[in-house]
C-alpha cells in the first residue's frame, strides 16, 4: 500500500527560503491525515462489508445449487413415479382385457352350454310329444275299436239273461 497517515505525520520537509507557512503546512498535513484516515477506514469498512456479502453470496450460491439439485431430483423422482404410474396402469388395463376376455369367453361357453341344452330339451319335447300323441291315438283306437261294442252286447245279453232269470225264478 502506498502511504499509511504515520506516514504523512512523519514526514519532515526541508526548508528553504521564503518556503511555506509551517503552521498552515502542519494544519494541512492534519486535515490529510483526518481524511486519510477516513478513507482507510472507509475502506476497509467496505472490505469487510464487501468480505460479508461475498460470504452470504456464497451461502446462497450453495442454496441455489442445492435448490436445483433438489429440484433436478423432485423432477427425475416426478418423471419415475410418472412412468411407474403409467406402467402400473398399462398393466391393470392388460389384466383387465384379460379378465373381460375370460369372462366373455366363459359367457360364450355358457351360452353355447345353454344353447345345446335347450336344443335337447326341445328334441326330448318333441319326442314326448310324439310318444304322447302315439299313446293318446292308441287309446283313442282301443276307444272307437267295436270290442267295446261287442262288450257293451255281451253285457246287455248278460243282463237279459239275468232278467229272465230272475224272472222265471220269481214266478
Amino acid at each position: 500500500m502506498g502511504l499509511t497517515p504515520l506516514d504523512i505525520h512523519n514526514k519532515e520537509f526541508t526548508r528553504g527560503f521564503r518556503g511555506y507557512d509551517e503552521d498552515e503546512v502542519n494544519e494541512f498535513l492534519d486535515q490529510v491525515i483526518k481524511d486519510f484516515e477516513k478513507v482507510i477506514r472507509e475502506k476497509k469498512s467496505l472490505e469487510d462489508r464487501v468480505k460479508e456479502l461475498e460470504e452470504k453470496n456464497s451461502h446462497f450460491n450453495n442454496i441455489e445449487e442445492t435448490l436445483n439439485r433438489s429440484i433436478l431430483v423432485a423432477q427425475e423422482t416426478a418423471d419415475e413415479v410418472k412412468n411407474n404410474a403409467n406402467k402400473e396402469a398399462k398393466l391393470i388395463i392388460k389384466e383387465a382385457e384379460k379378465n373381460a376376455d375370460r369372462i366373455v369367453n366363459e359367457a360364450l361357453a355358457k351360452s353355447r352350454t345353454v344353447s345345446m341344452e335347450i336344443e335337447e330339451l326341445k328334441k326330448q319335447a318333441k319326442v314326448f310329444r310324439t310318444r304322447l300323441k302315439m299313446l293318446v291315438e292308441a287309446q283313442l283306437d282301443i276307444i272307437d275299436n267295436d270290442d267295446w261294442e261287442d262288450l257293451f252286447q255281451l253285457e246287455s245279453e248278460e243282463d237279459d239273461e239275468q232278467r229272465i232269470d230272475e224272472y222265471s225264478t220269481s214266478e
